[in-house]
């Protein structure tokens, strides 16, 4: 079987290769991930990661893995912030504040579809303008759910978590593997 990674992102094959997985092929799909009026979170995240997998087509020998991962305040959806304005706003509203960390994986072989949804919860320490100022500097903000990665700079406001790290990263490494595995890719860590 060959993998194919329904992804751009740089991290998901970082996190991949703990599993000892190269991907075959790289597919990144191009739908719209715009939340829709009262979509929840869990909902959304979801419904993203399906029409991720939905959308790319495959090989009889290949087995597709598609993510998304958003950052939910509340019922508010964190994704992508547009510019620095926003990310801005998002760390503001995640500062001294506990927030979820939801990343759905769909993995699908032929017609079937095996999915599942990691919910991690994460504490922001509260944040000075110094420290947002600084982190908006460093442009790790761009391309991150929530406006930020724990994986980088920002790993300094986060005192605690409970959950999945790599699943705030953008893609849980045991529920990956035991996906996988279900679809009958061989995953070579135990």
């Amino acid at each position: 079987m060959k993998l194919v990674l329904g992804s751009a992102s740089p991290r998901r094959v970082e996190l991949l290769a703990q599993l000892g997985i190269t991907p075959d092929a790289f597919r990144a799909p191009d739908i719209d991930e715009t939340p829709l009026r009262g979509e929840v979170p869990r909902a959304y995240v979801a419904r993203v990661a399906r029409a991720k997998a939905a959308s790319l087509p495959l090989a009889e020998d290949e087995v597709l893995l598609c993510a998304d991962t958003t950052v939910a305040v509340g019922r508010r959806i964190l994704g992508k912030p547009a510019d620095a304005a926003e990310a801005a706003e998002f760390l503001w509203a995640l500062s001294g504040r506990r927030h979820h960390v939801l990343t759905a994986v769909v993995v699908r072989r032929g017609e079937q579809t095996r999915e599942r949804v990691v919910d991690t919860v994460v504490r922001f320490k509260p944040l000075s303008n110094v420290e947002i100022n600084g982190y908006l500097a460093s442009g790790e903000w761009h391309g991150k759910a929530g406006g930020y990665g724990i994986q980088g700079r920002a790993g300094a406001f986060i005192p605690w978590l409970q959950g999945s790290f790599s699943s705030v990263v953008g893609l849980p490494l045991a529920e990956t593997a035991n996906l996988l595995r279900a679809a009958g890719y061989a995953v070579d860590a135990a």
